[in-house]
């Protein structure tokens, strides 16, 4: 499996992630920092919606049924040289199926998670699943 993206970017001016049919706005100017996303943060996203991506998939493979998922991610950024330490994840999965067990979904996630085990390779990563 293969994957391609193109993003682009203009002069003092903010850029652009062009994937597919999508185009995701991103900051890289100082006028931005409260509006658009920073690399940083899209490297976050990434992280939550490959989990989020896994959610659905294992539902159907460990056959319970959820109404919403949420999930909020936390790191810590190292200045020298520069880069994300420290992954903190939180996943709630908004279900009343008694099929759904929150530790083998999140063994699952560890497991398959393509983003995951890419970001595990250079640092730690801790987090929570669990069921309301």
């Amino acid at each position: 499996m293969e994957y391609h993206i193109k993003a682009s970017s203009q002069s003092n001016q903010d850029a652009v992630i062009h994937i597919k049919a999508s185009n995701i706005a991103f900051g890289t100017t100082s006028n931005s920092v409260e509006t658009l996303p920073n690399p940083a943060e899209l490297f976050l996203g990434s992280f939550a919606s490959c989990a989020l991506k896994n959610v659905e998939r294992f539902s159907g493979i460990l056959k319970f049924d959820y109404t919403h998922a949420t999930i909020e991610v936390h790191a810590t950024r190292l200045e020298n040289p520069p880069r994300m330490d420290n992954i903190n994840y939180h996943l709630t999965v908004h279900s009343s199926d008694e099929n759904l067990n929150p530790d083998l979904l999140k063994k699952s996630i560890e497991k398959f998670g393509t983003i995951y085990n890419t970001v595990k390779m250079v640092c730690s990563i801790s987090g929570t699943v669990s069921k309301v």
